[in-house]
C-alpha cells in the first residue's frame, strides 16, 4: 500500500515529526515493514530523538556548520547546493519494522521529514509491506 503525506514547511531548515502520520496508515497491519521516502533533492527523512526539541535544533545547526549556505565556490545556479548536500547526508528514506501493529521504534525515536530549502509544499511517500500471516 502506498500513501502520501503532504506537508507545507514553514522555515528554511526544519525537522517535522511525522511519526503519528505514518502510524495512522498501519490500521489492521500487525507485522511488516514501512518505508518512508522523500522524492525531493533538497529534503530528507531521518529517525532521531523526539523527546527534546533541542536535538533537532542541534542537528540543523551542525549541518549548517558543515554545509554553509553562502559559499562563493558553489556553482549550482539555483544557489542551494547546501540543501542538496544536507539531503544527501541525511538520506532520502528510512525503513521501520512493524511489530504487533506498531512501529518498532526506540523509546525516544521519531521519524522526521527534514526540510533544507523551504518554505515549500512537500510530499513524502509511505510504502507499507504487510507480512503474510
Amino acid at each position: 500500500m502506498l500513501h502520501e503525506i503532504n506537508l507545507q514547511t514553514k522555515k528554511h531548515d526544519e525537522m517535522i515529526d511525522i511519526t503519528a502520520r505514518v502510524e495512522a496508515f498501519l490500521e489492521n497491519i500487525q507485522e511488516g515493514i514501512v518505508v518512508v521516502f522523500s522524492s525531493h533533492t533538497t529534503a530528507g527523512i531521518t529517525i532521531n530523538e523526539n523527546a527534546d526539541p533541542d536535538v533537532q535544533k542541534d542537528i540543523l545547526r551542525r549541518l549548517d556548520e558543515i554545509y554553509p549556505w553562502d559559499m562563493a565556490e558553489d556553482r549550482h545556479i539555483e544557489g542551494n547546493s547546501a540543501a542538496h548536500l544536507k539531503a544527501s547526508t541525511v538520506g532520502a528514506s528510512q525503513t521501520v519494522i512493524i511489530h504487533n501493529g506498531k512501529l518498532l521504534l526506540g523509546r525516544w525515536q521519531g521519524i522526521y521529514f527534514c526540510e533544507f530549502d523551504g518554505p515549500r509544499s512537500r510530499t513524502c511517500y509511505v510504502r507499507i509491506h504487510k507480512q503474510n500471516q
